[in-house]
């Protein structure tokens, strides 16, 4: 009797083992064939997250917004901008290194990218290993834009200016490390002068502050200034770039006004967590691309003083590798550091 009773019990944990492994296989069964469903399905499913690593009403901001708008309408889904100023762009970047690579976070980027391992003891990011690069999207130069009440109209009037009250003239930046301040730092090394440097937290408010005159003079990028230019609020003394802006072509370059070789350009990228699918970073390059390249858009970033670039994923990887290493000696030489 015991025996029997003995058999029946273990034949009852066999059947209970076979029925776990039997439902354990179609969980597992179920989970691969939802994998592969999920992976036949035809990018973009949903709306896609823009990090913006500046905030709202900056440069970058600008061109993510004119750029996204046309790319909602050509992908079918919602491009949406999230700014995520702070620390030089690096706040935003690290948010775009950490998203899932999945194509559903994506970041615009500016110089700060390329500029910010050599400025600051850590960060959050490798420029070189934590991202898929999609296209540099445009390069727009520095204006060097001062406030009226300067009282100055050329470069050489500023130069003077400065000569006569040393680090007195408060200059502004859009923040340590930005273009602008780098554009500031290389113009004061040529001239031999020194401003007393006020940072802010991103173009937008550098600017704001210039237009009341709180501070009296910034290198900002085209897109923020020009239209202070037109309206007559700030006065453009040259723009940072080796050739004249079409957007400004009655401004001089640094370079014409006294400083060969003085060249500082801002730029603008977009990128993705690295293991992005490679056909999903292809089909975003191409779309972004075929965005840039489209009359109006081209007209409307021009308007702003942007150049469009539109450039592989390959070459825009070997430009932020350039940048790395040439703003690396610059930050060195100028001794310039953010704990």
């Amino acid at each position: 009797m015991e025996d029997n009773l003995k058999q029946a019990r273990i034949g009852m944990a066999h059947q209970a083992r076979n029925r776990w492994i039997s439902g354990l296989c179609a969980l597992f069964f179920s989970v691969a064939m939802t994998g592969l469903a999920q992976a036949e399905q035809p990018w973009p499913m949903k709306p896609i997250r823009l990090i913006v690593t500046s905030p709202a009403g900056g440069p970058s901001d600008i061109a993510a917004r004119i750029i996204s708008q046309r790319l909602t309408e050509t992908l079918g889904q919602a491009v949406v901008i999230d700014n995520r100023g702070g620390a030089n762009g690096i706040v935003g970047t690290e948010m775009v290194a950490n998203a899932l690579p999945d194509g559903y976070t994506i970041g615009m980027v500016q110089a700060g990218l390329a500029i910010n391992p050599s400025l600051y003891a850590r960060v959050p990011y490798d420029p070189l290993k934590d991202f898929a690069p999609i296209t540099q999207a445009i390069s727009v130069p520095n204006v060097l834009v001062v406030h009226p009440s300067l009282g100055v109209n050329t470069v050489a009037e500023l130069v003077a200016a400065a000569k006569a009250h040393p680090e007195e003239i408060p200059f502004a930046s859009a923040g340590k490390g930005s273009s602008g301040h780098l554009a500031l730092e290389l113009f004061q090394m040529s001239a031999g002068v020194r401003f007393n440097h006020v940072p802010y937290k991103g173009g937008a408010p550098a600017i704001n502050e210039l237009l009341g005159g709180h501070v009296k003079a910034l290198f900002s990028l085209a897109l923020a200034a020009t239209p202070h230019l037109r309206s007559g609020k700030l006065k453009g003394l040259a723009v940072s770039s080796g050739q004249r802006s079409a957007v400004a072509p009655e401004l001089p370059t640094v370079a014409e006004s006294g400083y060969p070789g003085f060249e500082v350009v801002g730029w603008f990228g977009i990128l993705a967590p690295a293991k992005t699918p490679p056909a999903i970073v292809a089909k975003l390059h191409d779309e972004i691309v075929r965005v840039l390249k489209m009359p109006d858009t081209r007209q409307r970033l021009a308007s702003q003083g942007a150049d469009v670039v539109a450039s592989a994923p390959d070459e825009f990887a070997a430009y932020i590798k350039s940048e790395t290493e040439r703003w690396a000696k610059v930050i060195k030489t100028a001794g310039i550091r953010v704990e």
